[in-house]
């Protein structure tokens, strides 16, 4: 609870009923989260936040729970009429406290946000690489693989494929954005076998190009040109270090580099392990 003028505004658990206030907070903030990305924040994993006296959202953390050992933060924000209050961290902590004390949890912070991470006792591990595009350049270019629209049977393969380059299975989070994109890609290789996959989510400004898994950076790219071929717009994909190779094929396609975010752990002093095969990220509040 924090105390604002001789009085408590409490700590809520936020529900399907809160997602005009919480878009509300995230454009005040100048995020443009919608209806269905929150919408899948909460079928996924929880959002905890405070109210002020009139009912609106000032605050919120989200936290996202996978399937074993790992979770994720994000959605941290706080009105800048009730900032120095602490809110941000009473909620934040909330979402520490819903995980185990076994259980990794990781977050990708803003520059105002990572002192308060800091103190909290989250250590920077690595860092993700956050590209916009306003115009892509189409590569027109086949391979040796075929891609080809998912469907449920995909689903396991994927989920199998999606836990070796993420470092956890992510189940009801991958079912979740499934059924919120606008597209989701299978890869298959010369023997029918899935090697790879990728989401674009259409949200109200870009369309968000991620997860991104492949065995490899011209597989990736393949996937990246199948999803950005049929949009005319806006493009944003946020790429985990150690895939130069990868970005410089997106500079090459109209892509530029905007910010280079921390992420940041606590409960561990490491990501879990991955094999390399992750090329895109879902989006920074799901790691």
């Amino acid at each position: 609870m924090a105390i604002f003028k001789n009085s408590i505004l409490e700590l809520v658990q936020f529900n399907k009923n809160d997602i005009k206030g919480l878009i509300e907070l995230s454009a005040s903030v100048g995020w443009d989260y919608d209806e269905y990305e929150i919408g899948t924040v909460l079928s996924s994993g929880m959002i905890f936040g405070h109210k002020n006296f009139d009912g609106k959202i000032v605050s919120s953390a989200a936290i996202i729970p996978y399937d074993n050992k790992l979770a994720s933060i994000g959605m941290l924000i706080v009105h800048k009429e009730f900032r120095g209050m602490g809110l941000g961290k009473d909620a934040t902590q909330k979402c520490i406290d819903f995980a185990s004390s076994n259980t990794s949890i990781m977050l990708i912070a803003t520059e105002e946000g990572r002192p308060l991470y800091e103190k909290m006792g989250f250590i920077t591990v690595d860092c993700v690489h956050k590209f916009l595009c306003d115009d892509y350049k189409p590569i027109n270019k086949s391979g040796d693989v075929t891609t080809e629209e998912f469907n449920s049977n995909n689903l396991k393969e994927i989920l199998k494929l999606d836990k070796a380059a993420f470092g956890d299975k992510r189940s009801k989070f991958l079912q979740n954005r499934i059924n919120q994109s606008e597209q989701c890609l299978v890869v298959r290789d010369n023997r029918a076998n899935i090697i790879g996959y990728g989401i674009s989510i259409l949200g109200p400004i870009n369309l968000i190009l991620g997860p991104i898994v492949a065995p490899d950076s011209q597989t990736a790219a393949l996937i990246i040109d199948r999803l950005a071929s049929r949009h005319q717009g806006k493009f944003r994909i946020d790429v985990p270090s150690g895939n130069e190779e990868f970005m410089l094929f997106l500079e090459q396609r109209g892509f530029k580099q905007v910010s280079q975010p921390p992420v940041m752990v606590i409960n561990s002093a490491e990501m879990p392990p991955r094999n390399n095969t992750l090329f895109g990220i879902a989006a920074q509040i799901f790691g």
